[in-house]
């Protein structure tokens, strides 16, 4: 949870977060003192401090004297992360549809519905859908493992979340394969409230390979590196 009073550092921390995973900040970039300093409104031992500490979520890279990087993307990166969401939303939904209440199951149908309505947004192209819609489907991911008991699954889930959400951004904006997010986001609901088990884990690790072959297709058709950008 964010906190209610957020200090200088920790706003600095959310908003180059922020940047990074949306591209703003590309991966690939440098990341340099002054720059930031003028784009956040911060002193430079404040920008230095967010970005030692961001560091630890692997949105960030240092090299020695070299100063710090926007880590960059690849496919791979991209395949090796999707395995370990797979296997821990593997766990995380298997303990939480064996713990899950009737309001559990009330939170993911009412989630289900507003991500559904800012889909249609994003397949019409409506300007600031994207945004809407990444808050819908974190909100929508985040009900169907609800009731999963251990604090660490949910943590690690929710940095790697970040990272997808990198990846995501590209999938949605530009695909080059037919995809149809809202019925996979349909079947993931409907195997939660079915309690069944073996269903969900495959209907999800599915779920998450599917970014990657989209990926997979688009780095090919262009023949360069995925999101290398200019220096920040």
């Amino acid at each position: 949870m964010p906190s209610p009073n957020p200090t200088r550092l920790e706003t600095t921390i959310t908003a180059i977060r922020r940047d990074i995973i949306s591209g703003e900040l590309p991966p690939g970039s440098r990341l340099g003192i002054e720059r930031l300093r003028q784009r956040y409104g911060v002193g430079s031992s404040t920008i230095r401090e967010a970005l030692s500490l961001l560091l630890a979520d692997a949105l960030v890279t240092s090299e020695g004297q070299r100063g710090f990087t926007v880590s960059p993307i690849s496919v791979e990166d991209l395949a090796d992360l999707s395995r370990m969401r797979i296997l821990l939303e593997a766990e995380a939904l298997t303990d939480s549809i064996e713990h899950g209440t009737d309001e559990w199951e009330a939170d993911i149908v009412a989630a289900y519905h507003r991500l559904s309505k800012v889909q249609q947004r994003v397949d019409q192209q409506e300007e600031g859908a994207l945004e809407e819609w990444e808050l819908r489907n974190l909100e929508f991911h985040h009900a169907l493992t609800a009731c999963c008991r251990s604090k660490w699954i949910t943590y690690m889930l929710d940095m790697l979340n970040r990272h997808s959400e990198r990846y995501r951004r590209i999938a949605i904006v530009d695909q080059t394969m037919p995809r149809q997010v809202d019925s996979e986001h349909q079947a993931l609901m409907e195997a939660a409230l079915d309690r069944d088990v073996d269903l969900i884990r495959k209907i999800s690790a599915d779920h998450i390979l599917r970014t990657v072959d989209v990926l997979s297709a688009l780095h090919t058709d262009n023949g360069s590196e995925l999101g290398t950008g200019e220096k920040a």
